[in-house]
């Protein structure tokens, strides 16, 4: 036991698809779990599904069966304490606590106009454009591409090519061939890359456009269907990103990334190389090539 006593008043409440969303994601989360992972006694016996069984949840978080069924049906309303003692029990890290306290309502996000498109502002682009040695991409909403520079496209694929309702960075990483083959570590990155947009989909689980992308992608691709459905979540954090290019051959970078201030839902991703390293000099390379022509820089989509 982790010691946290709940109370918990079992009062059905309108069904929410966050909560809907909480309750799936406490599912995938329990499954994932062995009694002697969390400490409970092995008995050898055969599980008829994997995991831990609810009542096993219920009473290491120390809240009632009925109560918690009742969360992972998305009919009740939990509190932090509640949240926290589950998010022990199921060895959620940061990135999962913060998932489920705002899908309960207990974290406030800037809201979300739906109805307008998102737009780059010149600024944005102008610190685009000025990063000649630097791979740059602005990534919007459910992970839409909204802007890259040259380096972006000499690195990755001429991402103008690309019509502009399916510039979407999960979608191309699933969809385009060269991007597939481009990373050296593609199962890795795409299963990270479904993580933020699950983390993503927080602000609003059941966004229309999000619906249609996960469908499509779901369709044509076994391993996104798999690992949508076993709800990972991820913040975009800095990291390493292993590329084999085919003009200037294997390239290692650092990924940051960056808020905008005037649209929390726009993300400056930058990806930048020691000087003086192997990549440095490819980049080097391949900003020689790099036409610079005015309108070659202007990434407008």
């Amino acid at each position: 036991m982790f010691g946290i006593t709940a109370t918990c008043e079992a009062v059905d409440v309108q069904r929410e698809p966050r909560l809907d969303e909480l309750g799936a994601f406490l599912k995938a989360r329990r499954a994932q779990l062995s009694p002697g992972g969390v400490g409970l006694p092995d008995t050898g016996e055969q599980r008829r599904v994997p995991g831990l069984r609810r009542e096993e949840v219920a009473r290491l978080a120390t809240i009632s069966t009925d109560y918690y069924i009742r969360l992972e049906q998305g009919r009740v309303q939990a509190s932090v304490a509640v949240l926290d003692a589950l998010a022990q029990v199921l060895r959620l890290d940061g990135d999962q606590r913060e998932y489920i306290l705002t899908l309960a309502g207990k974290t406030t996000l800037p809201p979300v106009n739906k109805s307008a498109r998102q737009e780059v502002g010149p600024q944005l682009r102008y610190l685009l454009d000025d990063l000649t040695l630097t791979a740059g991409f602005v990534i919007g909403r459910n992970t839409d591409l909204l802007a890259w520079n040259a380096m972006a496209a000499a690195l990755v694929t001429d991402f103008g090519r690309i019509p502009e309702e399916q510039r979407n960075y999960v979608r191309l990483l699933f969809t385009e061939p060269v991007i597939r083959v481009l990373y050296r570590d593609w199962e890795h990155m795409a299963r990270l890359a479904v993580s933020h947009l699950r983390m993503d989909s927080r602000r609003n689980p059941h966004d229309p456009r999000l619906a249609v992308l996960v469908e499509e992608l779901s369709a044509l691709d076994p391993q996104f269907r798999l690992w949508w459905t076993s709800h990972d979540v991820a913040v975009r954090a800095g990291g390493t990103r292993l590329l084999r290019h085919p003009m200037v051959g294997d390239l290692a970078f650092q990924r940051s990334t960056f808020i905008c201030a005037e649209d929390p839902e726009q993300q400056l991703v930058v990806w930048t190389a020691e000087p003086g390293s192997q990549t440095y000099r490819a980049l080097c390379s391949l900003a020689a090539g790099i036409e610079r022509a005015p309108e070659r820089l202007d990434c407008a989509t």
